[in-house]
C-alpha cells in the first residue's frame, strides 16, 4: 500500500486531502496475479446521479465479426486513471489509509458511473469506425478484418488515434494479427465464437460425483467442436424453445451446408421468477415464446425470412388462431405481431438442447410450499 501511495503521488493521481468525506481503501486480485487498488464508494454511489451512457451489448458486438479472418486485441493501461476529475468534485473521492488521507485527481475504480464515462470517451475516439472494423468495450479494443494487409493499416490507424488522445496500452496484454484470439471471455476465430475452455476447467463442479476424472479436463474438452457460428442474415433462423417448472431455455440456430444441419448461433436460459412459477401451462408456454423474442429481437424482428419455432408443446401450434385471450395474453399477442414466424411441434426427445437449458435451474429451486386456504389459527378443534 505504501508503494502504491508513493507512486500515485509521484504521477499526480492523488493528493493529500482535507475533505470531510472518506472511504476505506483496499486491493483486489488481478488476473495476472497483481493487485488492483479499489475503494468501496458505497455512500457516494448511493447519492450519485448516474450517467446513463450505455455499454455495448456483448452478443451484438460479437455478431459484427462475421466474415473476419484477422484480429488484433488492445488493452489500455490504467484506463480509468486517464480521465481527470473536475475541480470542485475531487474532494468527494477522498479515502484513508494507515499513511494518511488522500483524494483522487483522476477517475478511480469503484465509482458507479466510471464504466459509462470511459465508454463514452472511447466511443468518441473511434466514432467513425466503431462497428465497421473496431469493437471497443470499455478498455478492451478489438480490430478485425478479412484482409491481412488492410488489417495492418487499420491497426496503425487505431494506434495513432489512441496516441493522439493520450491513451496508452499495456503491450504485454496486446495481441496482434491473430487468426484466433480471446476477447471478453470468448475464443474468436473465422469459424465463429467458442467458449474459453480454460474457464470450463475452473467450474466449481464436483467432477468425482459426475463420474469424471478431475485431472482429465483436457481430455474431455479436446473433442468438443466449435460451439457458435456467427448469425447470417441471409439465412433463415430456427429457434428451439422449452420451458420447465423452473426455467426457460432456447437455442437460436441456422442450417449450414448439406444436408443443412442445424448449427447454434446463440444459447439463452433463465430462471423463472416467483410470480412466473405460478402461471398456468398456457401462460407459461406463451411466456417462453415472448422471452425468446425479446432476447433475440435484433435478429428476428424484420428478418429476411420467416423463422421457425420448434417446441414440444402442441398448444403453441395454435398460437395465432386462439380467440379467447386474457389481458396478459392479449398484450403478448400484440407483441408477437411484430415478428413473422411459424410454430411447429417437435418431439421432446428431439428437443434436448433447449430442454437441458430449461432444466438446469431445477436443482436450485426450493421445494414449493402448498398454498394455505385458511391459516392454522383460523381452524377450530372439532366439537
Amino acid at each position: 500500500m505504501e508503494e502504491y501511495i508513493e507512486e500515485a503521488l509521484a504521477v499526480s493521481h492523488i493528493r493529500p486531502s482535507m475533505s470531510p468525506a472518506t472511504e476505506g481503501f483496499f486491493f483486489v486480485g488481478k488476473k495476472d496475479g497483481g493487485l488492483h487498488p479499489c475503494i468501496h464508494y458505497r455512500g457516494l454511489n448511493a447519492i450519485t446521479v448516474r450517467y446513463p451512457y450505455p455499454l455495448p451489448l456483448v452478443p451484438v458486438a460479437l455478431e459484427q465479426l462475421r466474415g473476419a479472418r484477422f484480429f488484433t486485441k488492445l488493452d489500455l493501461r490504467s484506463a480509468y486513471n486517464l480521465v481527470r476529475i473536475r475541480e470542485g468534485d475531487k474532494w468527494k473521492t477522498a479515502f484513508h489509509t494507515t499513511h494518511g488521507h488522500y483524494e483522487y485527481l483522476v477517475m478511480p475504480f469503484g465509482l458507479t458511473s466510471a464504466p459509462a464515462v470511459f465508454q463514452s470517451l472511447i466511443n468518441a475516439v473511434f466514432q467513425d469506425i466503431l462497428g465497421k472494423w473496431v469493437i471497443a468495450y470499455i478498455d478492451d479494443i478489438l480490430v478485425y478484418l478479412t484482409s491481412l494487409e488492410e488489417h495492418v493499416r487499420h491497426v496503425w490507424a487505431v494506434l495513432s488515434g489512441l496516441q493522439q488522445n493520450h491513451l496508452y496500452m499495456k503491450p504485454e496484454k496486446c495481441e496482434f494479427h491473430r487468426t484466433t484470439i480471446t476477447f471478453l471471455g470468448y475464443v474468436i476465430s473465422r469459424q465463429g465464437v467458442e467458449m474459453d475452455l480454460t474457464k470450463l476447467c475452473g467450474w466449481p463442479v464436483d467432477l468425482l460425483t459426475a463420474g469424471l476424472n478431475p485431472g482429465d479436463c483436457a481430455g474431455v474438452t479436446k473433442p468438443m467442436a466449435p460451439i457458435l457460428r456467427y448469425p447470417d442474415p441471409d439465412l433463415p433462423f430456427v429457434v428451439e424453445v422449452d420451458a420447465s417448472s423452473s426455467g426457460i431455455g432456447s437455442v437460436l440456430s441456422q442450417r449450414h451446408g448439406v444436408p443443412g444441419k442445424l448449427h447454434p448461433c446463440a444459447f439463452f436460459s433463465r430462471k423463472l421468477t416467483a410470480a412466473e412459477t405460478n402461471y398456468d401451462v398456457a401462460n407459461r408456454e406463451l411466456l417462453f415464446i415472448k422471452v425468446m423474442l425479446e432476447e433475440w429481437r435484433h435478429w428476428l424482428e424484420g428478418a429476411r425470412h420467416p423463422f421457425l419455432v420448434l417446441t414440444n408443446h402442441h398448444n403453441l401450434e395454435y398460437l395465432r388462431s386462439t380467440k379467447c385471450l386474457n389481458p396478459r395474453q392479449a398484450r403478448w399477442a400484440l407483441f408477437f405481431t411484430q415478428f413473422e414466424f411459424l410454430v411447429t411441434y417437435r418431439l421432446g426427445t428431439k428437443n434436448s438442447k433447449a430442454d437441458a437449458l430449461s432444466r438446469q435451474f431445477e436443482a436450485q429451486s426450493e421445494p414449493s410450499q402448498p398454498d394455505l386456504i385458511l391459516p392454522a389459527a383460523g381452524i377450530l378443534a372439532p366439537v
